[in-house]
């Protein structure tokens, strides 16, 4: 028979958060943004004045470590569902503040209206409006009596019915005898059930996020500084995203402005590249790849919890190890220098704009290597390479758009294997980047009315990595038009093709792009390629008047085409009738050019 590992128990609101403020349900949420609107927590309030339920909150029983001196350390109940519904009723019961999304302290104040039963987020109407009562915090907490309450609401509303009020604020009053249900699994469940459990249970079917589990694990051990280093992972995203927030961050969180962490963050406020703006989660995912050689996020839940994965007990000593590891790995990650030239490695690649990076978990990963290569002590030239190269790569091959966390863990363990990860790189490149995958492969990637297709986004990186100009450009790149105001031109117009009878499909073939200037988009507007092309060939490069774009040499014209474009030499002459025909020969041409721009890199 299976041993029931969880218990399902009615607490009181008030017991409920008595816990809470003693520490015996550990809720680091709490120094983060509240994400409710007001009006949440208004229905939140109503529906325990009404009785209705609201939701199960769960907790997870820390699991007991093993002290030094064979002692068991009980460890706090951590909450991985219901911060938000505890965070509202401390704001609403107690009257505590809540951080906004500027981390200021702000008061979310509910009032009452005991003549119509209604609860309503305060607000200047209702300062002036005598029938409601401007907080309910105090009566709930404690902090004044039924009796004053009463008092002060019949001298204002001389004309109410005293019997009617005074019903209606035992009511109130009773919200926090009201019961929630409370589902306490064991410390003996691991991260996995943990997450079965919470799928099943949720209405909604919604994933535990083990990034927030991870995160409440953190800043619920202060020994080992967890608080703190969880408040260095929530600000360094926070700032990554907006510069300006390092002056809220002054303002509003000394304690940590005052810590170890700030001055390896505040290189942020005046950084405004945003090739790679890291959350959280990819702050995690990269420390624990890069430090533990793993990719599984459950794993560091464990890991955190002091388990010894061989025995499957918990001891106190990996908790310490677990911990000064993590905090290396995120110092790391965060570190400027590195930061700064893991960038310049994905830049000199071509990656000059985020519309070309599709996929966050790449960048991951080749920061996980750049890491993990520095540490190794490689080379730096051999660091750009292996990074530059596996980049493109896993973009090409989509290595991280499934299974990411698979892929991260036995990718991070062939670092490690491996003295030289050159040896690894050539193995899979032997295995994946065959001529076939060249000859074959990437044309059909390219067979795609996706806009966004990885291969063609790769395409692009060339361009930009070569210095390329634009479609019939005489000096303005393909960067530069990405980096700043650019056409994606189509090279058989869409109006045109769609006049000839082919559809959205058909004309919006990523073989069928082009970057461009906007004057020069406009000139050719409806007009087929031999129209167009052919007015530049035979007229605008024999000396006659310049119509589109500035080339006036036929030798330029071919070099634009040809290497600047990856466009068939007779494109000059064709017409709708020899589309399809254009298309095959330009994913072939585009798929030569990846292969010699991989591996040039």
């Amino acid at each position: 028979m299976a041993t029931q590992n969880y218990s399902v128990n009615q607490f009181l609101v008030s017991n409920l958060l008595s816990m809470v403020q003693r520490g015996e349900i550990a809720i680091p949420e709490i120094q983060r943004p509240f994400v409710w609107e007001p009006d949440k927590v208004t229905e939140l309030i109503d529906s325990l004045y009404n009785g209705f339920p609201i939701g199960y909150i769960i907790t997870w029983q820390s699991p007991n470590v093993k002290l030094k001196d064979g002692n068991s350390s009980v460890g706090k109940k951590i909450l991985i569902d219901g911060q938000q519904r505890i965070t509202a009723l401390r704001a609403a019961v107690l009257g505590e503040t809540v951080k906004n999304k500027d981390y200021a302290d702000i008061r979310i104040q509910v009032a009452y209206n005991p003549i119509e039963h209604r609860f309503a987020t305060y607000n200047a109407a209702i300062s002036k409006d005598p029938t409601w009562i401007k907080d309910i915090a105090p009566l709930l907490s404690g902090a004044v009596t039924p009796r004053v309450v009463r008092k002060e609401y019949i001298e204002l509303n001389p004309t109410i019915d005293e019997d009617t009020i005074e019903s209606a604020i035992d009511m109130l009053k009773e919200i926090v005898n009201k019961q929630v249900g409370v589902i306490e699994l064991s410390g003996n469940l691991d991260i996995e059930r943990v997450t079965e459990i919470f799928i099943r249970i949720n209405s909604k079917g919604v994933a535990l996020n083990q990034a927030d589990f991870v995160m409440s694990t953190i800043a619920a051990n202060e020994n080992y500084g967890g608080n703190m280093l969880r408040k260095c992972i929530d600000h360094f995203s926070e700032l990554a995203v907006r510069p300006e927030f390092y002056t809220i961050l002054m303002q509003n969180d000394q304690e940590f402005f005052n810590s170890e962490y700030r001055p390896q963050i505040e290189w942020l406020k005046k950084e405004n590249d945003d090739i790679y703006d890291p959350s959280y989660v990819d702050v995690l995912r990269v420390a624990l790849a890069a430090k533990f050689s793993r990719g599984k996020m459950a794993d560091l839940v464990s890991l955190l919890s002091g388990r010894n994965f061989e025995t499957r007990n918990f001891e106190e000593h990996i908790k310490e190890d677990t911990y000064k590891k993590l905090t290396d790995g995120v110092c790391a990650f965060i570190n400027e220098t590195n930061f700064k030239r893991f960038i310049m490695i994905i830049r000199s690649a071509g990656f000059c704009h985020t519309k070309l990076i599709r996929s966050q978990n790449t960048l991951n990963f080749a920061y996980i290597l750049f890491l993990k290569l520095r540490e190794k002590g490689c080379k730096p030239e051999l660091i750009e390479k292996y990074v530059r190269r596996w980049f493109v790569y896993s973009i090409l091959r989509g290595r991280y758009s499934m299974s990411p966390e698979s892929n991260f863990d036995y990718d991070a363990k062939q670092i490690d294997k491996y003295d030289d990860f050159g040896e690894y790189l050539a193995e899979v490149e032997s295995a994946e980047l065959s001529d076939a995958y060249w000859d074959f492969g990437v044309v059909q990637q390219l067979n795609t009315s996706v806009a966004s297709s990885p291969a063609f986004n790769v395409f692009l990186a060339s361009q930009c990595f070569q210095n390329r100009r634009g479609f019939l450009s005489t000096a303005i790149t393909v960067q530069n038009m990405i980096e700043q105001k650019g056409d994606v031109h189509h090279i058989f117009p869409r109006e045109y093709l769609k006049a000839n009878g082919l559809t959205r499909s058909d004309y919006n073939q990523v073989a069928n792009y082009i970057y461009t200037q906007t004057e020069i988009n406009i000139q050719i507007g409806k007009k087929a390629p031999a129209d167009y092309l052919g007015y530049v060939q035979d007229v605008q490069c024999q000396g006659g008047a310049t119509k589109y774009g500035g080339i006036i040499n036929i030798n330029e014209l071919h070099a634009n085409l040809c290497n600047d474009c990856c466009l068939p030499e007779d494109l000059a002459t064709m017409d709708v009738s020899r589309y399809q025909e254009f298309l095959a020969k330009r994913r072939r041409l585009i798929a030569q050019r990846l292969k010699e721009y991989y591996f040039s890199l």
